[in-house]
């Protein structure tokens, strides 16, 4: 299930509880956000964390090679690919649009 389906997913009863302490000034705010969107505290604070973890996890494309690991990352990179019957077939389907 992706992220969004997991924040979308109202049917499933929740089964967990979370729990966290915030100054009055906080919660206030988040009160008054949640309130124009006609929704409860914890469905705004909810939404707003899944969607920011979503976020996240999508943004989280960087990552660090040492010269030796890079060097082998791109020498398998210049590898020429396998034949692969399966795609071979898949690109020859038309697409429907």
């Amino acid at each position: 299930m992706s992220p969004t389906e997991i924040q979308e997913d109202n049917t499933k009863t929740r089964d967990v509880t979370l729990n966290i302490r915030a100054r009055s000034a906080q919660r206030d705010l988040i009160d008054e956000a949640a309130a124009l969107l006609g929704t409860s505290r914890s469905e705004f604070m909810l939404s707003a964390a899944c969607r920011n973890a979503e976020e996240v996890l999508l943004e989280k494309r960087v990552f660090a090679l040492s010269k030796e690991d890079f060097k082998l990352f791109e020498q398998m990179l210049d590898i020429p690919p396998s034949d692969n019957p399966g795609l071979k077939a898949l690109f020859k389907v038309k697409t429907p649009w």
